[in-house]
């Protein structure tokens, strides 16, 4: 009965944040066609919500708390010499031998705004005006940046870069709904958070450029960016080893009583790795106020998510580690900013885990090292582009409200574009870090060995000075 008592008061938060409940003539659904696949984006307009049983994988419908409780009556109106008293709870057995079924249905996608920018939900946070439009100005800024610095490594300028095209509502609305004190554990299409933050363009630009102004001291290739002062974890280039972090850090946070929570973000791929599962495991037993992210974009690099895993996706595998989980559309600025508010008020007061997968479409190239066109139809890539483009979806809404027009578009744009030109030619000028930080700040003292590479290494480029770049201090 406590079971179903948490379950139903878990409805109801949803439905006063989220917008689960009450969307009274609202289309009850709407479809999505994902890569290989379809999916339906609902929005209710029954007083019921849909959710997955954590033991059986099959779809339960709970209403009132009322019924729930007379519904758990009934459960427990049983033989007693019909149920198996095990750690974890009472399990019913059974005389007939019945193997669980792969789950056929597909769970719902939650969104606010349809593709033409329209509102099909009535019962949702609304940010402030201030808040949308600096949401909106951020993505983009970020929009911009990428296509500059982009262009900036084709040009032959920094050494490699890598988009957040068609993915710019997820890491903007997200950073929107928390605050600072949320520690962030990013994979690599996450500098929408810096951005929100407050991190600089002159900032990004002197990582990208590896200037002594890099925080990361020119140790790590472009686009590895971190910041003590905004709470950005440091960016590791292995898939999905940020994860368990993520919830080492929430569990400190846990343990200190702190009112914040640890968030980290990694794409469909990551969800293969061991460190993801792990890291679920660890998070549902230990109670860790941690909100997963993870970005489904259709590809893992050249691998689809159809040749990944047979599951429906990632938020089922939320689900089968005892985690309470939501299926969002990640092109939806305003269902991301919901679903990720609500989840960091459960995290933090409740002190347990969430799992948030955003369905959504790599529109540009995994990175500079990548040709999608080489495994991915050229019109699938340009059907997301036209026609579920987070921005101009967002953009369409707060014009809808008068809070923004063509000439606040224009200078925003020019505005960012001239920052980004000048941030970059400051970069170019800057100094080099000096080699010897490719030694240091990893011991106190510096060991024998690691002084015998760093005298071999200077004797080394002395001989082949042509060899090295001539900017770098020796």
């Amino acid at each position: 009965m406590a079971t179903l008592y948490a379950r139903s008061k878990f409805i109801r938060l949803l439905g006063e944040n989220v917008g689960w409940l009450r969307n009274v003539g609202i289309p009850a659904t709407q479809t999505v066609n994902l890569p290989s696949k379809s999916l339906v984006c609902e929005n209710r307009s029954d007083q019921s919500a849909h959710f997955y049983n954590s033991v059986t994988c099959l779809p339960v419908r709970f209403y009132s708390s009322t019924r729930a409780e007379t519904h758990a009556a009934k459960v427990c109106d049983v033989d007693k010499s019909q149920v198996l008293d095990f750690p974890g709870g009472t399990v019913t057995l059974i005389s007939d031998m019945k193997f669980m079924s792969e789950s056929k249905e597909r769970v719902p996608c939650y969104r606010v705004l349809d593709d033409n920018g329209q509102q099909i939900s009535r019962s949702f946070k609304q940010p402030s005006k201030e808040v949308a439009v600096k949401m909106y100005s951020d993505m983009v800024t970020l929009q911009t940046m990428d296509t500059i610095f982009y262009e900036a490594q084709r040009q032959g300028r920094i050494s490699f870069y890598l988009t957040s095209t068609g993915e710019e509502a997820i890491t903007i609305a997200s950073a929107a709904a928390l605050t600072i004190d949320d520690v962030i554990f990013p994979q690599y299409r996450e500098p929408g958070v810096l951005i929100w933050r407050g991190f600089t363009l002159q900032e990004f630009a002197n990582q990208c450029f590896g200037t002594e102004a890099d925080y990361g001291k020119g140790r790590q290739m472009p686009i590895h960016y971190g910041s003590n002062k905004l709470n950005y974890f440091t960016i590791s280039s292995p898939i999905a080893t940020q994860v368990p972090h993520a919830v080492g850090a929430a569990y400190s946070l846990k343990m200190d009583d702190k009112k914040a929570c640890a968030v980290t973000y990694f794409g469909d791929g990551g969800t293969s790795e061991g460190d993801f599962h792990a890291a679920l495991n660890f998070a549902a037993v230990m109670e860790a106020p941690v909100i997963f992210i993870c970005r489904n974009n259709g590809w893992a690099i050249s691998t689809p998510t159809t040749e990944q895993f047979r599951s429906d996706g990632a938020v089922v595998k939320g689900l089968a580690y005892g985690i309470r989980s939501i299926r969002v559309d990640g092109n939806d600025a305003l269902a991301v900013y919901n679903a990720v508010k609500a989840a960091r008020e459960m995290s933090i007061n409740e002190k347990r885990p969430i799992l948030i997968e955003a369905l959504t479409y790599r529109a540009g190239h995994h990175s500079t090292s990548d040709d999608s066109t080489k495994y991915r139809p050229a019109d699938e890539i340009e059907h997301w582009k036209m026609n579920r483009e987070p921005i101009t979806r967002f953009r369409k809404w707060i014009e809808s409200n008068g809070w923004w027009s063509d000439v606040a578009e224009a200078k925003l744009r020019s505005d960012v574009r001239k920052q980004l030109l000048d941030a970059i030619q400051v970069a170019e000028k800057a100094k080099k870090p000096p080699l010897a930080n490719l030694f240091t700040d990893v011991y106190d003292e510096l060991p024998s060995n690691l002084r015998e590479q760093e005298k071999s290494l200077r004797e080394t480029v002395r001989k082949h000075q042509k060899e090295y770049p001539p900017d770098i201090p020796i």
